[in-house]
């Protein structure tokens, strides 16, 4: 079987967790997407230096994931409340850039490799009334235009029924609006089940247990290969950070895993990771998806 025959829901791809926050605006107010003790506390400039350290889950630019294999981006999304307009920007706890912005980046790489694929996951809006999502909505569609696939059967899209219409770019919408624009899917068609935990040995049972559970058919599948800290984490690790105090020790024993399983109907699909340029995740993913074509 050719690889250009096998649908992306049963190949193996790689994705990044929080996609955006490479970089994280220090010196704006903290999110929409906080608790109102932590907007408080906030208004101190140290504070927002520790939240940086626990915002940022990448190192890699858009551009530096694409050309390192990143086919799938996790999207939070919001706007500046009191800001004039209907500007969105990337968020996690902190402002990233602008979408905009984020979005021609990833065009133009497209542009440039006009063979490859992505998957677009906007999976968390905060303080986005209707407008703002039309606004949103509308800039997507500006800056891929004629790249983007409609809606379908998931067992029809493979990479020769992208490349024969063109298309490069698979938006996931997780908003009832995903209704009125026929190329947003449903975000049910992207389900990426979260384990919640900062333990690795119980993220992993859940990564399997999950597999297990995913539907054979008509959607795609995340596996969040992601540890996710506690209040007392952070309290504990304050100035450490994220990279130091979860993901280097860990990132090994989640790499390990990934190299023992299998693609395929009830195999894994999408996996994403943070830092994802600290192991090399791109070259297990190749040769895993060989192995599938291999057994095909």
């Amino acid at each position: 079987m050719s690889s250009v025959s096998v649908p992306p829901w049963v190949t193996l791809t790689i994705g990044s967790h929080d996609s955006f926050s490479y970089w994280v605006d220090e010196k704006s107010p903290v999110g929409p997407d906080q608790a109102t003790v932590i907007k408080r506390l906030a208004r101190i400039s140290l504070v927002r230096k520790i939240m940086k350290k626990w915002s940022v889950t990448q190192n890699l630019t858009f551009k530096e994931q694409l050309e390192g294999g990143i086919r799938y981006f996790d999207l939070r999304v919001s706007s500046k409340p009191g800001e004039v307009g209907k500007e969105t920007y990337f968020i996690h706890g902190l402002f990233g850039i602008k979408v905009w912005d984020g979005l021609k980046e990833m065009n133009s790489f497209l542009e440039q490799h006009p063979k490859e694929v992505i998957f677009l996951d906007f999976n968390h809006f905060y303080a986005m009334d209707d407008s703002h999502h039309h606004f949103l909505i509308n800039r997507i569609r500006s800056a891929f235009e004629s790249k983007l696939c409609c809606v379908q059967c998931v067992e029809y899209v493979t990479l020769l029924y992208m490349w024969e219409k063109k298309h490069q770019v698979l938006i996931f919408y997780h908003h009832p609006l995903y209704q009125e624009y026929p190329f947003l899917w449903p975000g049910n068609k992207m389900p990426a089940p979260w384990a919640n935990t900062t333990n690795v040995h119980k993220l992993l049972q859940f990564l399997e247990t999950t597999l297990g559970e995913r539907s054979r058919y008509g959607t795609f599948h995340v596996s969040q290969a992601i540890l996710t800290p506690r209040v007392k984490t952070i309290a504990r690790h304050l100035i450490r950070g994220l990279k130091n105090t979860l993901v280097h020790r860990n990132l090994p024993m989640i790499l390990n895993w990934v190299k023992a399983q299998k693609p395929g109907v009830m195999g894994v699909n999408i996996i994403t990771s943070d830092f994802v340029e600290l192991v090399d995740f791109a070259a297990t993913v190749i040769a895993l998806n060989d192995l599938l074509l291999e057994e095909d």
